[in-house]
């Protein structure tokens, strides 16, 4: 049988020594965990976009119009007045017309080439930038 050494244990700079390494680590990995980070919420915007055009294209079948720029993603929740054929709401709540910082998504109606645009932009909200501030659209 062994005893046991009542002054066994680590010394203030063991522990130093043991935190300074775990703070390096966590230095190096930052960087790299939150640029995955950002790259998920431009990907979590595609998905959504997707979603939306395809709420739009259902408003479309109902009523046989697009939503006007007026009206914007709005007529997606709550029925224009006036309108006919409106069977919605397409999606689920405001949170499903907003992108993931926090910016609504942008809806041009007509589009630059087709009856629609839908756009995010990005992190910084605001036209043009790169990386993560990057304009999304379909």
């Amino acid at each position: 049988m062994t005893k046991r050494n009542p002054n066994a244990g680590l010394t203030l700079l063991e522990v130093m020594i043991v935190l300074a390494v775990i703070a390096l680590i966590a230095g190096l990995a930052a960087p790299r965990l939150l640029a995955n980070f950002g790259k998920a919420q431009g990907r979590s915007a595609e998905i959504q976009l997707t979603n939306i055009k395809g709420a739009v294209q259902m408003f479309y079948i109902d009523t046989g119009r697009y939503p006007t720029e007026a009206e914007g993603l709005d007529a997606l929740l709550t029925a224009p007045d006036g309108l006919k054929g409106w069977r919605g709401p397409y999606v689920d709540d405001d949170k499903s017309i907003t992108d993931p910082w926090g910016h609504r998504y942008v809806y041009h109606s007509p589009g630059q080439t087709k009856p629609f645009d839908l756009l995010s932009y990005g992190r910084d909200g605001r036209a043009g930038g790169s990386g993560e501030d990057s304009d999304i659209s379909l």
